[in-house]
């Protein structure tokens, strides 16, 4: 069934619940266990930025690149950012919890709360949620298109109900999931995902405004280091039969194979996903 497989990996969370596993998993604040009452003016925030990784063996790959992501993006929406070595300090807390592989998520957010105006002397709180390890869906993938664009799009922000609202959307019309098209009718990202693209020699990376992922980050540098020929360029739908295949990226994977796109067919180019895991895995796993 079309989207089967991505709906049940969003919510590795939920499922956990379900089955009385989350016994080994966290939710804290500043590096301890968050109580209800703390958590209860999060319920409905929307003011906040997040990064999500999958760690494995009690350590991470681009440790660099989430710290950098949760410094820049605190910068941006709150004026400031906590420290490097204290939001590693909250990592490690919410690892030593948990199995030594499992998913987490960093959310920064500012306790003056949504719909104030906080003076950059408020410092911002770090609340972390962890859950069972996630690989991704198997692919390949079908993507419907849809004309959107997200505000701040450079930020992992949290509460973009278009995103959710387009993958209901697409799964109800047989995709597994969507592809934004901005204004100029150029191919940006996924709901949740980063788009790469392949002309049978070199990686294409679509030119558009876009959040920069960490798992995108993290196979670019190492195609560089490889020696994997790269390039950034426009890519519209029409663009797309003269490419040799797509896949999409996240912090679950870095690639599954996307054999349509809109009403476009693409090869699944096995060997290009097996280039992008390569790179991926070069990648050295870092304790926070």
């Amino acid at each position: 069934m079309a989207g089967h497989s991505i709906r049940v990996v969003r919510r590795p969370f939920r499922f956990a619940l379900l089955e009385g596993r989350m016994s080994s998993y966290v939710v804290q604040r500043n590096g301890h266990a968050a109580s209800a009452e703390e958590l209860a003016p999060l319920a409905f925030a929307g003011y906040a930025h997040f990064s999500a990784m999958q760690v494995r063996g009690g350590r991470v790959r681009g440790l660099d690149l989430h710290l950098e992501r949760l410094r820049s993006a605190s910068v941006e929406l709150f004026g400031q950012a906590l420290p490097d070595d204290r939001v590693r300090t909250f990592l490690r807390a919410a690892l030593q919890a948990g199995p030594a592989d499992l998913s987490l998520m960093a959310t920064m957010y500012s306790p003056a709360g949504e719909f104030t105006v906080a003076g950059t002397d408020v410092e911002p709180e770090l609340l972390v949620r962890t859950a069972p390890a996630a690989s991704g869906p198997q692919g390949p993938l079908a993507l419907a298109t849809v004309e959107y664009e997200r505000v701040l799009p450079a930020v992992k922000h949290v509460g973009e109900v278009a995103k959710t609202y387009f993958l209901r959307q697409a799964v109800g019309q047989g995709f597994d999931d969507a592809a934004f098209v901005d204004r100029r009718g150029r191919l940006s990202e996924g709901s949740i995902w980063n788009l790469a693209f392949w002309d049978g020699a070199t990686v294409v990376w679509p030119e558009a405004e876009m959040l920069a992922g960490t798992t995108m980050g993290i196979v670019r540098r190492q195609l560089d280091r490889l020696g994997v020929p790269q390039r950034v360029q426009e890519v519209t739908l029409t663009d797309l039969p003269a490419l040799a295949g797509a896949v999409v990226m996240n912090s679950w994977t870095p690639g599954v194979a996307v054999h349509r796109i809109g009403s476009v067919s693409l090869p699944e180019a096995p060997s290009f996903v097996q280039v992008l895991h390569r790179a991926y895995q070069a990648e050295p796993l870092t304790s926070p």
